[in-house]
């Protein structure tokens, strides 16, 4: 059995192995106050274990958006802003999409900062 490129977990621990596009809108759109977080984790890059991103619906239905690529040092957060619109979600899948499948576009899509854990003086 070949290990999966992807994984999905939902906020109960439900994983999804190498989810589709469709697949990761749909956990997102379905986050709601009680079921605040979605993680995916990529499994082709080095080192093990180290690559996520994984999105947060905080209190005021804005979204927290971290992406980790290696060491603690490679940790890194976005806001976004709560939209009320129908397709709200829309610009987080959409990030989170191009980074589970590797392209581009998605580094620019969102003002990151370092994760504090990872900011210089910690």
């Amino acid at each position: 059995m070949s290990v999966p490129m992807l994984r999905a977990i939902e906020w109960d621990g439900t994983s999804w192995d190498d989810p589709s596009e469709d697949k990761l809108h749909d956990l997102l759109a379905d986050m709601s106050l009680t079921w605040r977080f979605v993680i995916v984790e990529r499994h082709d890059l080095e080192p093990a274990g180290q690559h996520y991103m994984q999105v947060r619906l905080n209190d005021d239905l804005s979204y927290r958006v971290e992406y980790r690529e290696g060491g603690p040092d490679r940790h890194f957060q976005a806001h976004v802003p709560c939209d009320h619109g129908a397709f709200a979600v829309e610009p987080v899948a959409v990030v989170l999409q191009d980074w589970a499948f590797g392209r581009p576009g998605w580094r620019e899509a969102l003002p990151w900062a370092p994760w504090p854990s990872a900011a210089p003086g910690r």
